[in-house]
């Protein structure tokens, strides 16, 4: 029956993309500089023949970061969209997660600003038309600190027009206030000015709201910190401000109630007017042909809101694709089963173990823990090793090279079922060392107009055909193509797991805390897959498989030919002798072997 479970769950991977980034061409990368000095991408960049060679890495879904209209310093008033202040605005661009307008798209992205929501639609279908699902944002923590719709669909209202704005806290309010005080400025730090000290028209006189809101990340302070995220507010669902709720909990035994039990029971209950609104623009999205949603900080709101939103976007299409933010392992099973996620980021336990791995300060033992611990849910925890918070892989910050983050792709790709992450430019060894403005070297700035170097050399001025890639950066695509089209198309990736991590630690002959090895098993095909982290020494040994595992796989005694499916699939000989199964494997630094044998 187990096998049978496992066998329904599909492997899918994910290609994280800055929109406003990928199809930039201009190498100017001045610190601060202009969407005209330092170029801008646009929904159109992504062709056809992008969109299909992104389709051959193996990718499934495609998540369009950066896509709901937010904050930024440009002046598009001709097309009715009122200016934002450059004093709160992180960077020029502007952040993704400060969004001002949920009914329409970054006019940035658009050739023609009047037509941007057309040119995202047409976007949608040529992502579609290439096998591609669609995914966006929305962040339902917080906005931008002035939200203004400017095309919303008849009858709905915008974020905090209808507040009571005499008191801190009324249950349909959508911010939360500080009546009698006016919103300041936090003190700037580090020598930090906005525009990086630039003159603009907008900040001879200052950035006015009266009453002050609380701020994004739950500061109530009319003058937050700096470190605070002072561009935003945060949203209302309900939360009284001494912690308590003003809405209906789930009744006792709902984490095992179906999404449409959850869509019944809220049915039948009041809700806080913001979680009718963000459900409402969920729906329209979805009408518009997006497959699914990705959820900033989805632990910063209550779970009970995600169970009333997931269920209605399931009620409307039940293979929408939710992933979301969590970084405290106590609430994940709760933001699944309760909540209703299909994904969370698996960053706190795999990835910081990984992370630790490559930079040399824990063995590859731990790994073993991790995924112990993670068994129940091991098919909704994402795994990545780079995406728009996170430092580049191969910057000197992270690994200090795209090669060492092999053997750590291999084992986050393979290990679970869950979904694989990938983040433009990373299967290219994009180090992320431009100094943007706000946003700083080891991060691809999500805050300014920047161009991302090794990505434009793949994309070769819109030709997508990797012309101008240095040979190693088009090794290291050509792996990361055969690594993901491995996980989505191998029976076994979505099989059942275990861990042969101990066993060979215990036999010794070599092995050491810098191998990693596990197996991966379906009716039809056994996979082993065995990580060498070493960046030096190669290695030679006999990797271990268990009697128990193949008494399980009901192989008998003799040699079996395997593939070694990421290395040409060169022949290698798994002999079981006494039931216990060895694999001779040579690893070179950095190395991995994923041998397949099918039945």
């Amino acid at each position: 029956m187990m096998m049978e479970i496992m066998q329904q769950k599909k492997k899918f991977v994910v290609y994280q993309v800055f929109t406003r980034l990928f199809g930039n061409t201009e190498t100017n990368n001045k610190a601060w500089g202009t969407s005209q000095e330092n170029g801008v991408g646009k929904f159109n960049d992504f062709t056809n023949k992008a969109l299909s060679e992104i389709k051959k890495l193996g990718v499934t879904h495609i998540w369009y970061t950066g896509v709901p209209h937010h904050a930024l310093v440009a002046d598009y008033e001709a097309y009715g969209i009122a200016s934002d202040h450059p004093s709160v605005i992180k960077g020029r661009a502007g952040s993704p997660y400060a969004v001002k307008d949920y009914y329409n798209v970054n006019p940035d992205l658009a050739v023609d600003p009047a037509n941007r929501l057309e040119e995202f639609q047409s976007l949608v279908e040529r992502s579609h038309a290439n096998g591609l699902k669609v995914i966006i944002d929305i962040v339902p923590n917080h906005v931008a600190r002035r939200y203004k719709g400017v095309t919303n669909p008849e009858g709905v209202v915008d974020f905090g027009d209808g507040d009571d704005t005499s008191v801190a806290y009324h249950r349909d309010n959508n911010f939360y206030y500080i009546p009698g005080e006016a919103f300041e400025l936090p003190d700037f730090e580090n020598g930090y000015l906005p525009l990086g000290g630039e003159t603009h028209p907008m900040m001879v006189d200052p950035y006015v709201e009266y009453p002050a809101k609380w701020t994004g990340n739950g500061s109530r302070l009319a003058k937050p910190k700096f470190d605070d995220w002072y561009e935003t507010v945060k949203v209302n669902y309900g939360i009284r401000p001494d912690g308590s709720k003003d809405f209906a909990e789930l009744p006792i035994g709902y984490e095992e109630r179906t999404h449409q039990e959850h869509y019944a029971f809220w049915l039948t209950q009041s809700v806080p007017d913001s979680w009718q609104k963000f459900r409402d623009i969920a729906l329209y999205w979805l009408a518009k042909g997006v497959d699914g949603f990705r959820y900033d900080m989805a632990e910063m709101v209550p779970v009970e809101f995600w169970s009333y939103m997931n269920s209605a976007i399931k009620h409307v299409n039940p293979d929408t694709f939710l992933m979301a933010e969590v970084y405290q392992p106590h609430l994940y099973r709760d933001y699944i089963r309760l909540g209703k996620m299909d994904y969370l980021y698996d960053k706190v336990d795999l990835y910081d173990t990984l992370k630790d791995i490559i930079q040399g300060k824990q063995s590859t033992d731990a790994i073993v823990d991790v995924q112990a611990g993670m068994q129940d849910i091991e098919h909704h925890m994402l795994h990545f090793l780079d995406n728009h918070d996170e430092q580049r892989v191969a910057s000197p910050e992270f690994a200090g090279c795209a090669e060492k983050g092999k053997p750590a792709m291999v084992v986050s790709t393979l290990l679970s079922t869950s979904p694989t992450m990938v983040y433009f430019g990373q299967e290219v060894g994009e180090p992320g060392a431009e100094d943007a403005g706000f946003g700083k070297p080891s991060r691809t700035s999500i805050f300014d107009y920047i161009g991302v170097p090794s990505h434009q050399r793949w994309m070769n001025h819109g030709a997508f055909d990797g012309g101008l890639l240095t040979d190693a950066e088009r090794d290291l695509r050509s792996y990361y193509q055969c690594l993901l089209n491995l996980s989505v198309m191998s029976p076994a990736a979505a099989g059942h797991y275990v861990e042969l991590q101990t066993a060979n630690r215990q036999q010794g002959r070599g092995y050491e805390g810098n191998l990693f090895a596990f197996a991966r098993y379906s009716q039809e095909q056994l996979m082993v897959v065995v990580a060498n982290f070493d960046p030096d020494s190669k290695e030679s040994l006999p990797v271990v498989v268990p009697e128990g595992v193949i008494a399980e796989w009901k192989l008998d005694d003799g040699e079996y030919s395997c593939q070694d499916a990421l290395n040409g699939n060169k022949t290698v000989m798994l002999k079981v002798e006494a039931g216990i199964g060895c694999l001779a494997l040579s690893l070179p630094p950095l190395g991995s072997s994923v041998v397949i044998l099918d039945r």
